[in-house]
């Protein structure tokens, strides 16, 4: 079974952006956002993906995703709660991970998130500067909540 142990951060500064060695635009949407799982389907730059998330525990939660052919994507992003969540993740390498940073456009504009994915729940990474407040368990943040409730109305 796959899973996902993620830890997301607000961003303090932009010192980050110096750091970036690569950038991919995003457009993703939920077939499902509500309840203990999420489905969703995201196009990231030339390639597209399906993925099933289930219930979190603490920081951990089961995810498990497949590669699908951008234009079935497209069609699959018509079908999905609105709005669409667009996005620029930024790859910041840092000690042995490397940070995404999301920045957020659209309905969710001005949002900024710095994401880790960890080996395991308690492995210690990185803090690099640029690097505020943790707001792991806060559903505001999760991309899910982010089209019930996004940014713009805050």
């Amino acid at each position: 079974m796959g899973k996902e142990i993620e830890r997301k951060f607000l961003v303090s500064d932009d010192g980050w952006r110096a750091h970036v060695t690569r950038s991919v635009g995003m457009r993703q949407g939920y077939l499902n956002s509500h309840g203990a799982r999420t489905v969703r389907v995201r196009v990231a730059g030339e390639r597209a993906y399906l993925t099933v998330k289930g219930p979190a525990v603490g920081i951990v939660r089961p995810e498990f995703e497949y590669a699908i052919p951008v234009g079935e994507a497209d069609a699959m992003l018509a079908l999905c709660e609105q709005p669409i969540i667009e996005k620029v993740r930024h790859y910041v390498p840092a000690g042995l991970r490397t940070w995404e940073i999301d920045v957020f456009g659209g309905a969710n504009d001005g949002l900024i998130v710095a994401e880790i994915e960890l080996g395991r729940p308690d492995e210690a990474f990185a803090r690099p500067t640029w690097l505020g407040e943790e707001v792991s368990g806060d559903v505001r943040y999760y991309n899910s909540s982010l089209i019930a409730r996004p940014f713009e109305v805050w």
